[in-house]
């Protein structure tokens, strides 16, 4: 956008700013209700891959009516010491009581309907079963069903086998008891210290109180604005739930970072790294993969609301605010001096104070910290090569709890943690259900390969086979034998569909995260375009610049999935992997977060923009996010170190802008 229309569209909103403060107003209450109400039309099944085992699931799902993407459920019994589990008694009560208590429409397996000893434990007294519940879609309401399903089946059981100890876990009730759990006192602590930390740095940054709710209000109606345009796309093309996540997060940052920009080059830089990075994300968007598509959706609707609110809101809120501490001030003729030397956009809702402190300006960075940010950036990208995709390891999605007790009984009793998430195997009309599992069975890496014979096994002439692996999918003996099964059936007489719960983690990595190495290239082409072939700020030095703004902003990307890596799948908490969509979510935050902080940056934009903007952004994500649920866990500390790695990395020295016109400097040089 040019230096031209930029100043036209910033004094056209200051001519009719009380038009414009409706209008926005209204997007705000009027999008926020519509946002809620249109969150259903997301995709909730956070497994859209488009992969092979995607369409098996389907297939599953369709013709069953449950299993597929959704993992089972895993019943667990043990005898005291010295009962036979063997004996037709023990194994075919509990092959009834299970049946029984799964309710109508499940599917049950386990040693008394097959025989196969690997639903055995070592030790000779624990016995287990799967269990696919009658109802449950891999969406959220129906991961709902499944966890109440777990709380039936586990009081069922006890009740039908009061000699034995029965425990009910599985990936699901898992990752419910690590939600429920809740953040203890400590975790409440600190939630309550980083929301009132937020407040803090926004008022120390700006010494006002419009400095503190003008950028909470700009991100609110970018965020409300944004998901009501994906919501609107949503009715012609699949976008996953996960876009909830990332577009009130980068609103926020956003928000922040333009209220701290001087006016005039404030809103030309914010043209600039609008139309850039709605570029870079349409680009994205045009993948075919539901999550990139997603991502890519979202991040262009908040940098089109985005840019659009800096342009016309932004001016007016800074008029009203200036119009507010010009009635306070009440120090006669000197007062009146200093405000017309200060007065701008860009000190409103400052004290005197304040502004006089930046006006002696804040010191820009020398070359040794931008140095060792760059090498800090550039190792973190270096650790994203490897990252591992998948849901975290069993034992470190909860610490305690009812579904903990039955994966530590497993562990006990020398079954492996692969149990949780099986495979299916579809096999088509004609097909032998058993020679299918006893080629399954051959697989390396594989415990058992089950073919029930029961009616809700064998459904219009196809028939389900249930290969159970060693290891758990994310790991990477777990994918070599998941892979191992998807080639022993592709080689075989008879083709199959192979599905269930153990696919989606490689489905990910193929289609979604195969398709990286030229998506991403894509888009920083897209971007370095439209910078460097568009008019840009006044101050921007150009296409090196530009180069330099699109390389950072990828390096930021590959460095916020490469902390995870270092911090979950490395570090204490052991995950072992990381959940498959939160790298992506992550990555276009720190894409868009950085490329707007670098685009100000080279316009001559205050150098502490971008550390009050990150502090903000890792501040309140943390405030929400605390607890003890993995995957959110996840999710937030990957927008705090993607933030707080990125503004480290771009503090570096940058060449003043200069001015048209005298105008005051950002309150944001006192950081």
């Amino acid at each position: 956008m040019s230096t031209d229309l930029t100043a036209r569209t910033r004094d056209l909103a200051l001519r009719h700013r009380t038009s414009v403060g409706l209008a926005w107003l209204l997007v705000l209450l009027i999008g926020g209700a519509v946002a809620v109400l249109g969150l259903g039309r997301l995709d909730q099944s956070f497994t859209a891959s488009g992969g092979p085992g995607h369409r098996a699931n389907q297939e599953v799902q369709e013709r069953y009516g449950n299993g597929a993407a959704v993992a089972p459920l895993v019943a667990v019994a043990s005898w005291p010491a010295g009962a036979d589990v063997r004996a037709p008694g023990a194994a075919g009560r509990f092959g009834d009581a299970v049946r029984h208590a799964a309710g109508p429409g499940a599917r049950t397996v386990s040693y008394a309907g097959t025989g196969d000893e690997g639903f055995l434990g070592g030790d000779g007294r624990t016995v287990y079963a799967l269990v696919y519940p009658g109802a449950g879609e891999p969406d959220l309401a129906g991961l709902t069903a499944v966890e109440e399903a777990a709380v039936a089946l586990r009081a069922d059981l006890r009740s039908a086998l009061p000699e034995a100890r029965v425990e009910v876990t599985g990936v699901l009730p898992l990752q419910h008891d690590s939600a429920v759990a809740g953040p203890g006192p400590v975790a409440l602590a600190v939630k309550a210290a980083c929301a009132l930390g937020l407040l803090v740095l926004l008022a120390a940054v700006f010494r006002s109180a419009s400095g503190v709710l003008a950028p909470l209000l700009l991100a609110g109606v970018t965020s409300v604005g944004a998901l009501v345009l994906v919501e609107a796309v949503a009715g012609f093309t699949e976008i996953s739930f996960v876009v909830v996540y990332l577009v009130p997060v980068t609103a926020l940052v956003l928000a922040v970072h333009r209220w701290a920009q001087p006016p005039g080059a404030g809103e030309r830089s914010a043209a600039a790294a609008g139309a850039a990075g709605a570029a870079a994300c349409a680009v994205l968007a045009l993948f075919p993969a539901s999550f990139l598509r997603s991502v890519g959706v979202a991040g262009l609707a908040v940098w089109a609301v985005g840019t659009a609110a800096a342009l016309t809101l932004v001016p007016v809120l800074r008029s009203v605010a200036t119009r507010s501490t010009r009635s306070r001030r009440t120090e006669g003729p000197a007062a009146a001096g200093r405000s017309r030397r200060t007065e701008g956009p860009a000190a409103a809702g400052r004290s005197p104070r304040a502004a006089g402190a930046a006006g002696r300006g804040g010191g820009r960075s020398g070359p040794v910290p931008a140095v060792c940010g760059l090498i800090l950036l550039v190792l973190a990208a270096g650790a994203a090569t490897q990252l591992r995709v998948g849901n975290p390891e069993a034992t470190a999605l909860v610490a305690s709890g009812p579904a903990r007790d039955g994966l530590d009984r497993l562990a006990a009793a020398g079954v492996p943690s692969g149990v949780l998430n099986p495979l299916e195997v579809l096999l088509p009309e004609g097909a032998d259900p058993r020679a299918a599992a006893a080629r399954a069975a051959r697989v390396p890496g594989v415990l058992l390969a089950a073919a029930p014979r029961g009616d809700e096994w064998r459904r219009d002439g196809t028939a389900v086979v249930v290969v159970v692996p060693e290891e758990e999918p994310m790991t990477a003996a777990g994918a070599a034998t998941v892979s191992a099964v998807r080639s022993a059936f592709a080689a075989g007489p008879v083709s199959a569909a192979v599905g269930g719960s153990g696919v989606v983690d490689r489905d990910l990595v193929d289609g979604v995260y195969g398709l990286l190495p030229f998506a991403v290239p894509a888009a920083a082409l897209a971007a370095l375009a439209v910078l460097a072939l568009l008019p840009v700020p006044s101050g921007f030095p150009g296409a090196g610049a530009a180069a330099g703004a699109v390389l950072r902003a990828v390096l930021a990307a590959l460095a916020s999935a490469g902390a995870l890596t270092v911090l979950w799948q490395w570090g204490p908490a052991g995950t072992g992997a990381v959940t498959g969509w939160v790298p992506l979510v992550v990555g276009v935050f720190a894409f868009c977060v950085s490329l707007d902080r670098s685009v100000a940056s080279a316009a001559g934009g205050p150098p502490g923009a971008g550390l009050a903007a990150a502090g903000a952004g890792a501040l309140a994500v943390l405030a929400v996010g605390i607890g003890p649920q993995v995957e959110l866990a996840l999710l937030v500390s990957g927008f705090a170190m993607a933030a707080v790695l990125d503004a480290a990395a771009g503090r570096r020295r940058t060449p003043p802008a200069v001015p048209a016109r005298p105008t005051s400097r950002s309150s944001l040089q006192l950081v």
